[in-house]
């Protein structure tokens, strides 16, 4: 770097620099990153808000209500936007960066890119401790920070002006990696945010990032059309990097032309419309019935842009043994490894192209679509029984597929669905019927409570031109709740549904389906004197949002046709039941029982869970 030089801070030239990063877009190059949601306090007010203050228009700065909740914001914002665009968050040190490191592991998790900037102790330690600091009195370098180091794709701690000029190029690198792509924490000493330094002017130039699409090799790519024009019952199962490459039509044109079925992962779900004709909807613990059937016949298994994690896999018991091959198809060779699958390392996007005509001309026997169709069909008819409204009127109390059968009614067909954590995302995955690629955003590889508004908040800054339908449980509702507000003030769309079943009703079922007695887990296992009667509809017009509870599956399907002709945001509460569950479809979940218990519940679910491990690789 030479030539002419600005003096600048380093909060300053931090954000010159982000503002001057660029992506492809649809109609040129855009900004990579969208905005930055910043809560300030010491630490960073004075560096970092003075600098963002200073540039608010060309990188908008949001203000939230919990420094968790908005980089869950960013987060969701990165996902739906296929990781193409992200945004950056900023705290102060102490607690307001300790309580971004939930974030970072969903982030880390979850494969997806977020800057985050906490506000750090003084590098020169003048003023030592200075208030909210960590006190290490073994080693005088750590941080509350470095609590992000094992959820950080990349870490590191900016001591000296000029080192922003290695840091960040090296961030941008990670955020817009396709294998290594994830969160990048740059904790930022806060008396290092005000120094000035000169820096080069060209530093500062607009610099195009280009995501990779990287080929597999050739040798790879030819073995696996092998494997494929000599399996007689093969299954593509699509993962989220399927949609993150925007494969997705070249998902569905290789699917139509040889006739392999699909099933989808939690994150590649939407890599088919649900209509399509080779679609055999979820797979895994919350599979379909047909999915899981076809896993369990398959004797090739190509896995695409999936990381295979446990409820994909049944716990490692649903597509494994001698009789069949397990093929990993990921730009990640972390990832194409696992379960010792044969590997075939590439972009999905580039890996389908090149299949498409070395296929040509071939389609799977005649036998295998056919075996499917009776699955297909006895699915259709469980989908059609669990989805339906109440024929009674609703004298009982629905249950979470009913309701989620109506949001997916009243739905625009560009809708996009957000949840997160408990039993929905189980029901979700099972019975969501995704219209349009994008429709459906569940964060359940970190499985998150209180992910969820949030998360429909970053999806409606990424995609505002869609309807967003959050679904929510009254748990995750209580656990975060405050970006209704943030949502309210921004002038955003969002309609909420919330699903009140009086505490944590799936681990509840958890705790019963595996011999334990109820206990802690819905309101009324507690410990309590006397139980609280709360008012979600009260809460969320508190916030700021237009809210309704519902009496029955009519009345909520009343209240969404409403909320579907104005803006702003609406809140919908249902009380429902926390005892049942979609029986249909469904995997084994190793969830490890106790070999002694004085309960024979507990000793009768241990003898079935020790026969089910026989079947684990």
């Amino acid at each position: 770097m030479t030539g002419a030089r600005r003096r600048l801070t380093a909060a300053q030239a931090t954000v010159r620099y982000l503002v001057a990063q660029q992506v492809d877009g649809h109609g040129g190059p855009v900004p990579y990153f969208a905005g930055c949601w910043a809560i300030f306090g010491h630490g960073n007010v004075a560096g970092l808000g003075e600098a963002l203050q200073a540039s608010q228009d060309v990188l908008p700065t949001y203000r939230a209500h919990n420094e968790q909740g908005m980089a869950h914001a960013a987060i969701a914002y990165a996902k739906q936007a296929r990781r193409r665009r992200a945004m950056v968050c900023t705290t102060s040190i102490g607690p307001g960066a300790t309580n971004m490191v939930t974030a970072a592991a969903l982030a880390h998790v979850n494969r997806l890119p977020v800057l985050f900037l906490p506000g750090d102790v003084y590098a020169s330690r003048r003023p030592d401790p200075v208030l909210q600091q960590i006190e290490d009195f073994g080693d005088g370098t750590v941080s509350a920070n470095d609590c992000f180091r094992p959820v950080s794709r990349y870490f590191d701690r900016l001591t000296r002006p000029e080192q922003i000029l290695d840091a960040l190029p090296k961030a941008m690198a990670i955020l817009t990696d396709p294998a290594a792509c994830g969160p990048v924490t740059l904790a930022f000493c806060q008396d290092v945010q005000a120094e000035a330094w000169d820096y080069p002017e060209d530093f500062f130039a607009p610099r195009l990032w280009r995501i990779r699409r990287a080929p597999a090799d050739p040798y790879d790519l030819a073995d696996l059309v092998v494997r494929i024009r000599a399996a007689r019952r093969p299954l593509i199962i699509a993962g989220g990097g399927v949609l993150y490459a925007g494969a997705e039509t070249l998902l569905a044109d290789l699917a139509a032309a040889t006739g392999i079925p699909v099933a989808e992962t939690q994150a590649g779900k939407g890599a088919l419309t649900w209509d399509h004709p080779c679609n055999l909807g979820a797979i895994g613990v919350t599979g379909t019935g047909v999915a899981n059937a076809a896993a369990a016949q398959a004797d090739l298994v190509i896995g695409i842009g999936t990381r295979l994690q446990d409820f994909t896999t049944g716990s490692r018991a649903l597509f494994q043994g001698t009789e069949r091959t397990l093929v990993q198809v990921n730009v990640s060779a972390h990832d194409a490894a696992k379960q010792g699958a044969v590997g075939v390392v590439g972009d999905a996007a580039a890996v389908l192209a090149g299949l498409a005509p070395l296929l040509a001309g071939w389609r799977v026997p005649a036998d295998w679509a056919r075996s499917l169709a009776a699955p297909a069909l006895a699915w259709d008819e469980a989908w059609q029984a669990a989805t339906a409204a109440p024929k009674d009127g609703g004298a009982a109390l629905p249950t979470d597929a009913q309701v989620l059968g109506a949001v997916w009614r009243q739905a625009a067909p560009d809708a996009v669905v957000v949840c997160a954590a408990g039993g929905l995302p189980g029901e979700l995955h099972k019975l969501w019927r995704v219209r349009r690629p994008g429709g459906y955003h569940v964060e359940y590889g970190y499985s998150c409570m209180g992910y969820e508004i949030a998360g429909g908040l970053g999806v409606k800054l990424a995609e505002p031109e869609r309807e967003v339908h959050v679904l929510v449980g009254d748990g995750s509702y209580l656990m975060m709740n405050s970006e209704i507000a943030t949502a309210v003030m921004l002038g955003l769309s969002l309609t909420i549904t919330v699903l009140d079943n009086r505490g944590f009703g799936c681990i509840n079922r958890l705790q019963r389906a595996t011999g334990g007695a109820p206990f802690n887990n819905l309101l009324a296992d507690t410990r309590h004197t006397a139980l609280p009667a709360i008012d979600f509809a009260a809460h969320a017009a508190s916030l700021g949002a237009q809210a309704t509870k519902v009496a029955d599956i009519a009345g909520l399907e009343a209240v969404l046709a409403q909320a579907r002709t104005g803006g702003g945001v609406h809140v919908i509460v249902i009380d429902t039941d926390p005892a049942v569950s979609t029986p249909a479809g469904g995997a084994w979940w190793d969830v490890a029982v106790p070999e002694v218990s004085e309960r024979p519940s507990v000793r009768a679910a241990r003898a079935a869970y020790d026969e089910k491990t026989k079947d684990q690789r």
